[in-house]
């Protein structure tokens, strides 16, 4: 339970950096005609990708019933290496009060900066933010991802990851009773490589 946790803790600090330096960059350079100082603006809508093409897809059946297509817009989305097992973490989110609140975090085991891959072992981590539901695999082996492709992005060390799987068996509660199984998914995110992979991939 306890490395479950702290890897929903790690992924939801990574989203939160990663909102933030987008709002930053947004109101950094206002447009033409932006309301006077002191007028009442809009916040910036989250992108996943500043390239316009992340997303996620998927099915989910169980505690929770839902069939996900979330577009780019809208989207917020952070990845980062680990090294326990050594692979990368991706996590994917709505902004507030959008498909109840949930955050998806996919732990994809033996990924390597730039790579491709297929038959990766996944592990699934589905939460129901404000509230104490959390669904784990608690393990690698319930989730697979069939195919896998990385592109590098004008970031140094940023790489789009798209990547498409299936779930075999059912996340179970961390807490209490109930399970999600999610039967599918699609999914195009960001993972963010440091440029000493091995010294900063995190457990």
């Amino acid at each position: 339970m306890i490395p479950v946790i702290l890897a929903v803790l790690l992924c939801m600090g990574a989203v939160a950096a990663h909102s933030a330096v987008a709002a930053e960059t947004a109101g950094s350079a206002p447009a033409a005609g932006a309301p006077a100082a002191g007028a009442p603006t809009a916040a910036p809508v989250p992108v996943c990708l500043s390239t316009g093409d992340g997303y996620l897809r998927a099915r989910i059946s169980g505690a929770i019933e839902a069939s996900i297509d979330w577009p780019n817009s809208g989207t917020q989305c952070a990845g980062e290496p680990r090294a326990k097992p050594l692979g990368v973490r991706l996590s994917f989110q709505r902004a507030a009060g959008n498909s109840g609140d949930l955050l998806f975090v996919f732990g994809l085991t033996g990924v390597r900066r730039g790579e491709p891959g297929r038959a990766i072992a996944t592990n699934l981590t589905v939460i129901v933010q404000g509230t104490d539901r959390i669904f784990g695999t608690l393990g690698d082996s319930r989730c697979t991802v069939d195919s896998l492709t990385q592109r590098a992005l004008p970031a140094p060390g940023s790489y789009r990851l798209e990547a498409r799987g299936f779930c075999t068996q059912p996340a179970h509660a961390v807490r209490g009773d109930g399970a999600v199984l999610m039967s599918t998914f699609d999914f195009a995110g960001l993972v963010s490589y440091d440029l000493d992979d091995a010294a900063a991939a995190k457990p």
